[in-house]
């Protein structure tokens, strides 16, 4: 098959908008089903917000336990690899592994599915008592169940077992 200049030119043009093609759906406010998810240890709500604002999406995370409330958000861009200070990762709090302190956490997005499934790759700085290591974070945020489920699926380096946590979508709350 013979290429023009003219092909190139419209390969160019449309694979990198291929790439960064987001699902509206899967925007917006998402709640932890805490029946069918993995154990939330340290936490007993969770809810997900997710903002799509062309190849950038941030990842909001309200935690609760109890009276204690924390909302930490995530942002990534699935056109580059950006450095995200404060990395959150919902397991921190109680498995004695802690981000080292001022350290940025390399992060890369992409698209797949034609845009219903957002991937993550972090590697953050972690400090134990073993001493200081690169943490490797693989994240799959699926849409499920016709569009009013997503599926978070996270597999850590320092873990034998995936974590899987399922959301329902939550409408017509302000």
């Amino acid at each position: 098959m013979k290429f023009t200049s003219m092909r190139v030119l419209m390969l160019m043009c449309v694979l990198p908008w291929a790439a960064w093609a987001a699902n509206p759906a899967l925007a917006g406010h998402w709640r932890l089903d805490l029946k069918r998810s993995a154990a939330l240890d340290g936490w007993t709500n969770w809810d997900l917000v997710v903002a799509l604002d062309g190849t950038r999406v941030d990842l909001r995370h309200d935690m609760q336990w109890r009276a204690t409330k924390l909302t930490a958000t995530n942002p990534v861009d699935t056109a580059k690899p950006t450095a995200v200070k404060d990395f959150f990762r919902v397991e921190q709090r109680h498995m004695a592994l802690y981000p080292v302190r001022g350290a940025l956490t390399p992060v890369r997005a992409e698209w797949l599915d034609g845009g219903r499934t957002l991937r993550v790759e972090a590697t953050p700085q972690i400090e134990s008592s073993q001493g200081v290591f690169p943490l490797r974070i693989y994240q799959e945020l699926r849409l499920v169940e016709g569009d009013r489920e997503l599926l978070l699926i996270e597999l850590h380096s320092t873990r034998a077992q995936p974590l899987v946590y399922r959301f329902t979508k939550i409408t017509g709350e302000k």
